[in-house]
């Protein structure tokens, strides 16, 4: 059995809301709200939701880019959000992050091979300038661009070109995991397969760890192993990417799987239209967060707030319709009590 690479436990992020002359905190945005899930060495996790859903921060929470509120998350068996600063700083090496603008995510001020080079310098990886500058090549060359290209600055590049200079930045500190944070939804749909394909190469071929955020289930279909789908800050499915696409539980998933275009023209799909918008995180539903816009929701939605809990082996899902995910067992109804299939719980509607 592969072992767990990364296991994030109850990882919470909220926010402050502050107003007043003295800045008093009248509430919190609930950006990330009790999320769990484990990454093994070599795989890809998509995750995937709304705009908004919590994708973002969950990526930076992880790595400390911003500090979690609470929860655990531990990277090679080490907790990552007691760690001390020095240790921190060595632990940066391992865990990396391609961010989702190429635009901006760069420098404008420094050439593409002079800001390679000074994160060798900071991390000591070369000593010698030639030996720094063979790495910047090497490195250049790794991504599909020109050594020629070190000369030159982030504004002479496409877009395209751009993110794998940042893929490029990312690999420079040899990392063993990596946020993929929307890497590919602000390029053409053309360059985003030869980014996807340069990753899954990059994967192959350097034993890397990846967390795949994105909006796009069928980009996450082409690159995933699993697949977890996040809504209003919580994890509400979880499993690998065959049976997500294939037997969807939870309703949320059924209505994003639902909006996927499909090739065929006289292949139909029952579209799942959700009515309403996404509830702020900061006034969240009682009961679960997504039965406001559910079309499968009754009564007893609106009250219990259901768990992340396994319905199949290795495959979980957040939604009182599977009698595992009640809080408290002796509150299941007679009707769902014999068993967890979909067919037996949604006849008790």
């Amino acid at each position: 059995m592969t072992q767990n690479l990364l296991e994030v436990s109850h990882l919470k992020k909220y926010f402050p809301i502050k107003r007043g002359i003295f800045s008093k905190t009248v509430g919190y945005v609930k950006a990330v709200d009790d999320v769990s899930f484990t990454i093994k060495q070599g795989e890809t996790l998509g995750l995937v939701g709304e705009s908004g859903c919590g994708k973002t921060t969950t990526g930076r929470a992880i790595l400390r880019l911003i500090e979690p509120t609470a929860g655990s998350v531990k990277f090679n068996g080490e907790e990552v959000t007691t760690m001390p600063a020095a240790r921190l700083r060595e632990m940066r090496r391992q865990m990396q992050i391609i961010f989702q603008d190429p635009y901006s995510s760069l420098n404008p001020r420094i050439t593409v091979g002079g800001m390679l080079t000074e994160i060798l310098k900071v991390h000591g990886l070369r000593t010698t300038e030639a030996e720094r500058r063979d790495r910047v090549n090497e490195l250049l060359e790794t991504v599909g661009l020109s050594p020629l290209h070190a000369r030159r600055y982030p504004h002479e590049f496409s877009g395209g070109q751009r993110q794998r200079i940042g893929i490029a930045r990312a690999l420079s500190v040899e990392p063993k995991f990596i946020v993929c944070d929307e890497p590919v939804s602000a390029l053409d749909v053309s360059i985003q397969s030869q980014v996807l394909n340069l990753l899954m190469d990059l994967q192959q071929r350097l034993g890397l760890t990846y967390l795949f955020i994105a909006h796009d289930l069928s980009v996450v279909k082409h690159i995933s192993d699993r697949v977890a789908v996040m809504y209003l800050g919580e994890v509400v499915e979880t499993t690998d990417y065959k049976s997500l696409y294939a037997h969807p539980k939870a309703p949320y998933t059924e209505a994003l799987l639902s909006a996927v275009p499909i090739a065929n023209p006289r292949s139909k799909r029952e579209r799942i239209v959700l009515t309403g918008d996404v509830p702020s995180p900061a006034n969240v539903p009682s009961g679960c967060y997504f039965h406001p816009r559910c079309p499968k929701a009754f009564a007893d939605c609106s009250r219990v707030h259901p768990l992340l809990a396994e319905d199949a082996p290795d495959h979980s899902v957040r939604c009182i319709l599977y009698p595992n995910s009640w809080p408290e067992k002796s509150q299941v109804p007679e009707r769902m009590k014999s068993g967890a299939q979909r067919e037996v719980a949604e006849a008790a509607l």
